[in-house]
């Protein structure tokens, strides 16, 4: 496999990708914002509560969870959670991270693929999709096929959270960090947003991350519909601090408290969206 597949990346990421979400204040942010929206209108998570068929009334599903970041924040708070991820090692984290918590009752994490969900239909209270691994699914037509596995698992008018990887902000990562060996890459990423091995070898400096697909706000809420969601809101998580780790990371607390204010005032305004590092779309089934 490629040195840019996905699956031998997060493999060998390893503890990276659950450290990454409060590793600066711009990734505390995406996590701060996404859980924010997830809180507001996941299903009530009180597992003494059941339906009639007996069943908990609140069991998530975590698609492309990794190390399990999100997973044990919703099994802290009370949901049963199904973890799914591509990586062997990113799997074994989640179970090792949902033991150390004393949350192994409330959680399963098991490697699959998204394109091709191990579940039956109409299984989840809730679906999420976050921290952008719809955006390492690049072929269009297989990104179609990961969106309807999303809905066809999500019970009728389930809430749906499906983060991306934002393509302007894509476009200034490399701008500001790697323009010497990657500007070759600005022109086709800005038309298509795919990132690709074969690119990278062509036109950039022949070391690349995961593939990936970035997105533009309006394309990604047109994928969204055509699949069959509604998407009640598109949110910008890092908005106006998006590239901005490093400055951040030195600024003192209230400064940064004060750009927080700022990309939550902003972070449903449609240009802080498309700016933005990631983007989360909120949708019902």
């Amino acid at each position: 496999m490629s040195d840019m597949d996905p699956e031998s990346y997060y493999d060998e990421l390893a503890e990276g990708e659950w450290e990454r979400l409060d590793r600066d204040p711009v990734t505390r942010m995406e996590f701060a914002n996404t859980t924010a929206y997830l809180a507001r209108d996941l299903p009530e998570s009180d597992r003494e509560r059941s339906d009639a068929d007996g069943r908990a009334s609140s069991h998530v599903l975590d698609v492309g969870g990794a190390a399990g970041r999100y997973t044990v924040w919703l099994a802290e708070r009370g949901h049963d959670v199904s973890l799914v991820d591509l990586s062997a090692t990113q799997v074994a984290l989640a179970r090792e991270n949902a033991t150390e918590r004393g949350l192994a009752d409330h959680v399963t994490a098991e490697q699959g693929d998204m394109r091709a969900l191990p579940f039956a239909d109409d299984t989840f209270d809730a679906v999420c999709c976050l921290g952008g691994p719809l955006s390492h699914v690049v072929d269009a037509d297989e990104r179609a096929c990961a969106m309807a596995e999303l809905r066809r698992v999500a019970r009728t008018d389930a809430p749906v959270f499906v983060s991306v990887i934002g393509r302007l902000a894509a476009l200034q990562d490399i701008i500001k960090f790697n323009l010497d060996g990657s500007h070759g890459l600005l022109g086709p990423i800005a038309e298509t947003g795919d990132y690709t091995a074969d690119l990278v070898a062509e036109r950039g400096d022949g070391e690349g991350w995961a593939e990936c697909h970035f997105f533009r706000a309006a394309e990604f809420e047109a994928e969204l519909e055509q699949a069959g969601f509604a998407v009640e809101q598109l949110v910008g998580l890092e908005g106006v601090a998006a590239r901005m780790k490093h400055e951040l990371s030195g600024a003192d607390g209230e400064a940064i408290e004060d750009v927080r204010d700022v990309v939550r005032t902003l972070r449903e305004d449609p240009v802080a969206v498309d700016f933005s590092e990631h983007i989360l779309a909120v949708c019902r089934n």
